[in-house]
Formats: structure tokens, C-alpha cells, sequence
């Protein structure tokens, strides 16, 4: 079966030296893979190059088997950090229907086909019932279902996900990674997070990055794996009534 997303001996740089080197990955169809490393691995880097948003300066990317920017109807992205301000006027389903905007050509406004796919994707992330409510009116976990619910509206076949619960109370984080895994049952998704342990309970698999990448199952994680990682002990927590340390 071909990858849903695959690189092949990918590098890049900034105008500096190299941010990614030789990154070599394959993300199967389904897949929930989990993406960690330090602050300037890479993260972020690897979204926009499998979103077509930068080119790399050798190798190649492939999603659904094509060039990224033959692709990007197949994919959703939520940001690490929404772009815009959260006083500007804009109500719940407002901003979802904005995930449908380029995916047709439209006059006359949004069509029904547009409104029931935001009706659905707002039922999927659970904020239908506030769907009049203006963005500023909004927690943090909320705010970020909204967000998803954006992404899930064009239906893509695979949801990039940077730092999905930076802005979140702790509360509410599992909330948001349930849901995940619940739009992972038809969806594949890669996430970008720093939580190394509280992911591991969701993800299939775990992408340590940093300049270059070396995959893992989630049984494989340790303490060793992550000081090498990191460059320094870093404790793994679970957020659950085992509280395990490991490093």
C-alpha cells in the first residue's frame, strides 16, 4: 500500500544551517502518529513542508502519491496558534464554514452542501450547540474544537495537527486528544506535541525530531530514547492516576 504521506531523504535549511537533514518517513493510511523534539527540531518545519507551504532544499515529498500542492484538498491543518484575534467579530460557524472556502467554485455565498458539512463537523467535535457564539466567547478547549472542526469540514483523508493543546488547561487536554482518536477511526493524523508521555497513550507511533528523525512505537519509549532526544534528562509523565516518571 503506497504511504498517505512520505518522504524521502528531505532536507532544509532557513538561509542558515540545516533545520531538517535527510529525513526519510512513511505515514500509512490510519495512522495516528505523534511528532515530539525540542523547540527548533523541526516540528513545524515537517508540517508546512507535507502542507507544500516550504520546498525542501533536497529530497522529495509525496502526499496521496503526488507533489504536496497537487494534494492540499486532502489534507487539514490546525496551527499552533490561531491566526487571527479572538475579539474579531466572527461567530462558531462562521469559522468552520471557512474550511469549505476554495474547495468550489461558489456565487451567491455558501452553498447547502457547505452548511450541512459544518452542521456534521460541528456534531463531530462536539461545539454545534454554541454555534452562534462569537470566537472571544470561547475557553481555550473550546476554541480549539472549533478550530479542528474547520479543519474536519473539507473532509480531509488526513488532519496535521502543531501543539493542538498549547493553549488548553490540563483539564481539558484529554478531552481534545478522546476526540482525536474517536476522528482517527476514518481519518489519519499526525500531531505535533511536547506532552511525550500523555500522547503515548494515544498514537500508533512516535516521531522523534530533532534536525533528523528516528520513528518508534510507543512500547519503545524510555527515558534513555528521550534524554537522547532532548539532550538532557527530561521526566515522562502521564496525565492519569498512574503518574509514572521515567529519566
Amino acid at each position: 500500500m503506497t504511504p498517505v504521506v512520505e518522504l524521502r531523504g528531505v532536507s532544509f535549511a532557513y538561509d542558515g544551517p540545516p533545520v531538517l537533514e535527510s529525513i526519510d518517513l512513511a505515514i500509512e493510511k490510519g495512522e495516528f502518529m505523534g511528532v515530539v523534539g525540542p523547540n527548533g527540531g523541526g516540528k513545524t518545519t515537517l508540517l508546512k513542508l507535507i502542507l507544500g507551504l516550504l520546498e525542501p532544499v533536497r529530497g522529495k515529498v509525496l502526499v496521496m502519491g503526488r507533489p504536496p500542492a497537487e494534494s492540499r484538498g486532502a489534507i487539514g491543518y490546525v496551527p499552533q496558534f490561531a491566526s487571527f484575534r479572538r475579539d474579531f467579530p466572527i461567530n462558531v460557524e462562521d469559522t468552520v464554514l471557512l474550511g469549505r472556502l476554495g474547495i468550489a467554485p461558489r456565487i451567491g455565498g455558501y452553498s447547502h452542501r457547505d452548511r450541512d458539512a459544518a452542521r456534521q463537523a460541528m456534531i463531530e467535535t462536539g461545539v454545534l450547540d454554541f454555534r452562534q457564539r462569537q470566537l472571544c466567547e470561547l475557553s481555550g478547549g473550546e476554541l480549539q474544537r472549533v478550530l479542528i472542526a474547520r479543519a474536519l469540514v473539507s473532509r480531509p483523508e488526513i488532519l496535521l495537527l502543531d501543539e493542538p493543546t498549547a493553549n488548553v488547561d490540563l483539564r481539558f487536554e484529554s478531552d481534545i486528544f478522546d476526540l482525536l482518536k474517536q476522528i482517527n477511526l476514518h481519518t489519519t493524523i499526525v500531531v505535533v506535541s511536547h506532552e511525550i508521555g500523555f500522547i503515548s497513550q494515544y498514537v500508533t507511533r512516535v516521531a522523534c525530531l530533532n534536525r533528523t528523525l528516528i520513528c518508534h512505537p510507543t512500547s519503545e519509549l524510555n527515558g534513555k530514547i528521550i534524554q537522547q532526544l532532548y539532550g538532557r534528562p527530561v521526566r515522562m509523565v502521564r496525565h492519569d492516576s498512574a503518574q509514572n516518571g521515567v529519566g
